[in-house]
């Protein structure tokens, strides 16, 4: 329920109101035209990314399979390394809305002094990883774009429902009934001032 201020005075708080919910619909119907346009491009994109990430996903592990096979899982964990590679994340702000952008992948360090030996199986599949960790960095980072603009969508779109269906129509109706409230106390006024003007008049000599 809206709790109108009593009076003219009431009149005037709806309108503010009123003309406040309506630009705030404009608003958040331009702000949820920019983010479907936005989800478009990012499902694209993740489309892209995914194919490229199933890809490189299935090289490496073709790969990897031969290194196994060529020097065994002994040259396997002589290949490795304990440390962990490095993912920097890029973010972006549009309509209010945070999400990445962009991430840049930097493999783990070979400590100094260590040499791998190995056939050209091994030294493929390295490369190979590497290149589908990076596809996964990449998809990665889309889905969470993604997962975020959608999710902004849906809120977006529950207010301007809640504004358009709700309080917009709430606040319309309380104008229209004050209005009439207000012309009913205009009328009653009137009639009590002619009522008074007639009076004065006969007891005026």
């Amino acid at each position: 329920m809206i709790r109108v201020p009593p009076g003219r005075s009431g009149r005037l708080w709806l309108r503010r109101r009123l003309a406040a919910a309506t630009r705030a619909t404009t608003l958040l119907e331009q702000k949820l035209r920019t983010l479907r346009e936005e989800h478009r491009r990012l499902s694209l994109r993740a489309q892209h990314t995914g194919a490229q990430w199933a890809e490189h996903v299935a090289d490496a592990e073709t790969w990897g399979l031969r290194a196994a096979l060529a020097g065994g899982e002994r040259g396997l964990r002589l290949a490795t390394t304990t440390d962990l590679a490095t993912v920097t994340i890029t973010w972006t702000t549009s309509m209010g809305v945070t999400y990445p952008v962009e991430a840049t992948y930097e493999p783990p360090h070979r400590p100094p002094g260590i040499t791998v030996i190995g056939g050209g199986a091994l030294v493929r599949a390295e490369q190979v990883y590497r290149t589908a960790l990076e596809s996964a960095v990449r998809h990665a980072t889309v889905l969470e774009a993604l997962r975020v603009v959608e999710h902004e969508i849906t809120t977006t779109r529950q207010r301007v429902r809640a504004l358009n269906r709700r309080w917009i129509p709430q606040l319309r109706q309380a104008t229209t009934d004050l209005e009439l409230a207000l012309e009913e106390q205009e009328r009653a006024e009137g009639l009590t001032r002619r009522r008074a003007q007639r009076r004065t008049k006969e007891v005026t000599p």
